[in-house]
């Protein structure tokens, strides 16, 4: 009987402290979804979640057999890597002259206010091709189009991404508004599909004003609206 409940006992804690799942998925944190987790990455020259890691091999092998050496220039970044970027930025504009309104608004053509990017998921991550001459600046849409050194690159990208679950994120849709047309950004659907409708449930007013930003100042709740609005759902309506 005591080895029964000394069991029992030892059943218990383990339940306590293993993650929850839900229909086959952990739950998923508020600080995960704004990047103050410690999520278990993988990869190589990049960070992203293992299930999508995974994916992301057979996408770079299948690429391969065509010539074409799938690199990330970018994929996960945690909170305080994004606050870096953001600052160096609103500092660069304020510097340059523009107002704090204009400076916001000209990082967000871009790059996405601290615990709001898709980056901080692991499920997202930037690619360029390394087989060919590296361009002194790669993201760069015209590198990807046309005559560009990475159109071959993102002409095999539309054909086969989404059998291996990527999707583009920021389509060039004339109709799409927030963050300008990225053709090297690529979000690991069955995954980040999740994580965006339980950040859809975060106070995000509350987190934006909370962090103590450089111009947070004028996040009013207007903005807050607008920029969840464009910025964080108009996007390829494939991952909503």
């Amino acid at each position: 009987m005591k080895k029964l409940k000394h069991l029992l006992c030892i059943l218990l804690l383990i339940m306590a402290f293993t993650p929850k799942e839900s229909n086959g998925q952990h739950t998923i944190s508020d600080e995960e979804l704004i990047g103050k987790g410690t999520p278990t990455l993988f990869g190589n020259g990049y960070s992203i979640r293992e299930e999508a890691y995974q994916a992301f091999l057979k996408l770079k092998a299948e690429a391969l057999k065509e010539g074409i050496t799938i690199s990330a220039v970018s994929s996960y970044r945690n909170f305080n890597h994004q606050k870096r970027i953001w600052n160096r930025k609103y500092n660069t504009f304020i510097s340059q002259g523009l107002s704090p309104k204009e400076s916001i608004a000209k990082i967000i053509e871009y790059s996405t206010i601290p615990g709001t990017s898709r980056h901080h998921w692991g499920t997202d991550i930037d690619i360029y091709d390394t087989s060919v001459a590296r361009p002194a600046r790669i993201l760069q849409p015209k590198n990807y189009h046309g005559n560009g050194v990475y159109c071959k690159l993102k002409d095999w990208m539309d054909s086969n991404a989404e059998r291996y679950g990527f999707y583009l994120v920021y389509t060039d849709l004339y109709q799409r508004k927030g963050f300008k047309y990225e053709p090297w950004h690529y979000s690991y659907k069955p995954l980040s599909k999740p994580y965006l409708e339980a950040y859809g449930k975060l106070d995000i007013s509350k987190l934006l004003k909370s962090e103590g930003l450089l111009g947070s100042d004028y996040f009013d709740e207007p903005f807050i609206k607008k920029y969840l609005s464009e910025n964080i759902l108009d996007i390829n309506p494939e991952l909503l």
